[in-house]
Order: structure tokens, then C-alpha cells, then sequence
């Protein structure tokens, strides 16, 4: 049985600094310990850069959209009413994971590093061509028109999943002003539940992160098998020195199972999708799996764990993707008051009364958003 939180297993761990050497995180024992009165005394390092957000910001339709708790209700909104501004006031960072379905524009990154203050930054999902061909080979199926022959459709298909460079400087070009604005932070490669831990997955995973190799990238792998072959997974990654995306959501039978440790020292990369598990694979509308606001009790073991991997490396980012409602906003929020960080930006009245949990933790402006004609 792994350990459950990267606090419990370095307080547990007979030898610490071996279990730090078994995830990557020194080269040899000797190097993370030193002399000390009475014993060894282990030393990692001072407290790294940690950035809190949620995962996406615009969700404007459905049942679980923003408008009217955290963002002013559409109607009668202010045309100057920026919704990326607005958030980049409450927090420092945000995932992108638009890029997931387009490729990014230059001249939308462009735009989002204008919208920002300087000290923010952008996590960016990879296209989904990167990560997901069978989902990709279904929509380059339906582009072919119906009169083509059905072996030329198949390998016109086949030729099209696989990523080109090509596809890789029109990713690039697309980030280049987040980068050269100093606002980009992690890229995301998400491999679908699927994706199982075999010899040609190994392979690709190895070609995607050399492809990306000037890039910090954070892997995320959802079905077990990768960590039920937990030494041959962490050497894949460490190798490149990306991160192993560690996440919290509804297990299953073939679900993977993490303990949160950091693999590597230069990032580290939390994602939090909620609990919802009778809505996750059975439900109206795809928001309804992120239906789950996170207890402070829940969210504890998750405040311990970056509370001791900020010691360790040297960033850490921690993305709330329960979005139903604002729900990632509320429990981002708790996250930051729970490790003592500060709680930026005014709230609504309207925030609140939807999360009374945060009354206490936010600070509200009564009729903050009154001015809207």
C-alpha cells in the first residue's frame, strides 16, 4: 500500500533521504543529509515557489457557470468587465485547457499576457492530437468527405493522428507570447483513462517529452498500470525531469493510485477534480462530474502535502478543476487561507452566500459589482 500524503510518508519513512533517492529527488543518499548532534539531521531545501489557481476560468453557460457568484451576471454586465482580469486579481496562476481542443493562437496568448499582471502566469493543456489520437481520429473522420474510399479514409486517418513537427512549432508559436512574456508556466500532457502502461505507450511518452524537451512538462496518467510499475513509470519521467501529475479524484477499479510525492526538483503538479463519483461516467451534462465542493477536511491532507513539498522543489502548482459553480474558486481559496497565503481580490455578497465556508476567509464588497449599468 503507497502512502497517502507526501507529509505522512516523509514523517514515516525510516530513512528519508532514501526515499527521496528512490523518487528522483537526490542523486545519491549521502547528499541529503548531513551531520548532526544526536543522529543525522536531513536537509532538502527552502521553501519553493507555489502558485494557486483553478483550472480555466471562462465558464459562461450551463448550470455550473460563474456568472453571478464569482463574475457579474451577464445581463447588465459592463462591456469593460474583463473576466480573466477580474480572476488574475484573486490568484496567480490558471491552467489553460482550451488548447486541449485548438491549438493556441499567438494572438489569443498575446491577449491573455496583456490581460495579466506580471507576476501571473499560464499553465497550457497539450493539444489533444498530442495526447488523445483515438479522440482525434474520430474527428479527423468526420472532416473526410463520405465518397472517399474507405482504405484511403483509413490511412489518411492513421497518417493524420500522429503528431508532426509541424503541429509542434504551431504549438510553440502559439505559446511564444506567454513565454516571452515570462508567463508560461507548465505545459500538461493528460493521457486519457485508456492509456495503459505497455511497450509502444512507453515509446511515445519518451518521443513527446524529447519533442517538448525545453518545456516543463507535467504528465498526467489515469489508468493503474503505470503505478503498479511505479520504479519503471518515475524512471521514464525522471529521465526528462518531468513531472508525474499527481491528482485527486473519483477511483475506480483500474484508477491509478498516487501517493503525491514529488518526482522531480524542479516542479511540482497538483490537480484536484473533486469526488463526484455517481456523476463521473453517468451524467446529464459533462459539468455535472465536477459537482463536488471539497470539505476543509478534505482539503487537509492535500495543504499538508505542498505545505512539505514546497521544501523540496523548487515550484509547485496546485489547480482546483471542480468548476461547477465556482466550486474550484471556493476551494482554491480555502487551499491559499488553509497554508496562510494571502487572499487577494474582493468577493461578492453573492459569492458567499453560495460558500458561507469562505465568510470569514474573504473579504466581500457589498454590491461589489453595483456599478454595472
Amino acid at each position: 500500500m503507497l502512502p497517502h500524503t507526501l507529509a505522512q510518508s516523509l514523517a514515516g519513512a525510516q530513512c528519508p533521504a532514501l526515499l527521496l533517492y528512490h523518487v528522483g529527488l537526490c542523486p545519491t543518499p549521502h547528499l541529503a543529509r548531513e551531520p548532526h548532534r544526536g543522529g543525522v539531521q536531513y536537509i532538502v531545501s527552502v521553501s519553493g515557489e507555489l502558485r494557486i489557481g483553478t483550472s480555466g476560468w471562462n465558464y459562461p453557460t450551463g448550470k455550473g457557470k460563474w456568472d453571478g457568484i464569482f463574475y457579474p451576471p451577464k445581463r447588465g454586465r459592463a462591456k469593460s468587465f474583463d473576466e480573466l482580469s477580474y480572476y488574475a486579481e484573486h490568484f496567480n496562476t490558471v491552467e489553460i485547457n482550451t488548447t486541449f481542443y485548438g491549438q493556441p493562437k499567438p494572438e489569443v496568448s498575446r491577449a491573455w499576457a496583456r490581460r495579466t499582471p506580471p507576476s501571473f502566469d499560464f499553465s497550457v493543456k497539450l493539444y489533444q492530437k498530442f495526447t488523445h489520437p483515438g479522440m482525434y481520429a474520430e474527428r479527423a473522420r468526420k472532416q473526410i468527405p463520405a465518397d472517399v474510399d474507405a482504405v484511403v479514409a483509413r490511412d489518411l486517418v492513421t497518417e493524420l493522428v500522429r503528431p508532426s513537427l509541424a503541429d509542434l512549432d504551431e504549438f510553440k508559436r502559439g505559446v511564444d507570447p506567454l513565454a516571452s512574456a515570462g508567463k508560461l508556466g507548465a505545459l500538461l500532457a493528460q493521457f486519457p483513462p485508456s492509456y495503459k502502461n505497455a511497450e509502444a505507450e512507453r515509446s511515445y511518452i519518451t518521443w513527446l517529452l524529447e519533442l517538448f524537451h525545453d518545456f516543463p512538462v507535467a504528465v498526467e496518467l489515469r489508468h493503474r498500470s503505470w503505478s503498479d510499475a511505479l520504479g519503471e513509470t518515475l524512471a521514464l519521467l525522471n529521465d526528462f525531469g518531468a513531472a508525474w501529475g499527481q491528482i485527486d479524484e473519483p477511483k475506480f477499479r483500474c484508477s491509478i493510485r498516487q501517493n503525491y510525492l514529488p518526482n522531480v526538483k524542479g516542479f511540482y503538479y497538483l490537480r484536484l477534480h473533486g469526488r463526484n463519483a455517481a456523476q463521473w461516467w453517468r451524467h446529464g451534462a459533462s459539468e455535472d462530474r465536477y459537482n463536488h465542493l471539497y470539505s476543509n477536511e478534505e482539503l487537509t491532507e492535500f495543504v499538508e502535502t505542498v505545505q512539505a513539498t514546497r521544501e523540496i522543489v523548487k515550484k509547485t502548482y496546485v489547480y482546483t478543476n471542480n468548476h461547477f459553480s465556482a466550486k474550484s474558486v471556493a476551494n482554491a481559496a480555502m487551499i491559499k487561507h488553509q497554508l496562510g497565503e494571502p487572499i487577494d481580490g474582493d468577493y461578492p455578497d453573492a459569492f458567499v452566500a453560495e460558500y458561507p465556508e469562505l465568510r470569514n476567509v474573504v473579504r466581500t464588497v457589498p454590491r461589489l459589482f453595483a456599478d454595472t449599468p
